[in-house]
């Protein structure tokens, strides 16, 4: 949780405040732009720059919403842009694995591969789909707060969540089956 008064600070013009600020909330946008960009480096390029457009205007925020869900829209936003600028790439980090500890070789295996198993799924999802299922799920925000972040209709939100959660798990069975 973010203190009002460290925002307030950081506002005035404080650059200690503003630097602390930016550090808390760095891990947050990084996992947003992963999720919805599907790869580390250009999640590294999107969440650099929504921390850039939060610093210069960090004095635009207004209390109507919460912080966290000023600052999703900012990531989300600046996802998009990369999402419809970018170009076919093809991503290898997905099947980059790091095996820490032999013991625990095996488990590390089978974790790895159901994790690249779910970002592929969720890669093949629409950018609206993506959006909202790393907003949900991985960042925790409420339906209102995705409808605001995304600047749509609550029910919009809920049709997107639903056909997402839909296609995810036919993917996932498609992969167990090993058909995709």
């Amino acid at each position: 949780m973010i203190d009002a008064e460290l925002i307030r600070s950081a506002q005035e013009g404080d650059r200690d405040s503003l630097v602390r600020l930016l550090e808390l909330i760095e891990p947050s946008v990084y996992r947003t732009a992963y999720y919805v960009l599907g790869n580390e480096h250009d999640a590294l390029d999107a969440s650099q720059e929504a921390l850039i457009r939060i610093y210069t205007k960090i004095t635009t925020y207004q209390e109507k919403a919460k912080f966290s869900t000023w600052v999703q829209r900012i990531v989300t936003n600046v996802c998009i842009d990369k999402f419809r600028k970018k170009k076919e790439t093809v991503s290898i980090d997905q099947y980059e694995l790091t095996l820490r500890d032999l013991q625990n070789v095996e488990q590390e295996v089978v974790k790895s591969g159901v994790a690249a198993e779910v970002r592929e799924a969720i890669n093949q999802l629409s950018e609206h789909q993506r959006t909202v299922i790393t907003l949900r799920y991985l960042q925790d925000l409420s339906y209102g707060e995705i409808a605001e972040v995304m600047n749509m209709p609550l029910n919009t939100v809920k049709s997107y969540l639903y056909r997402a959660r839909q296609q995810l798990q036919e993917l996932l069975k498609e992969y167990q089956k090993g058909g995709v």
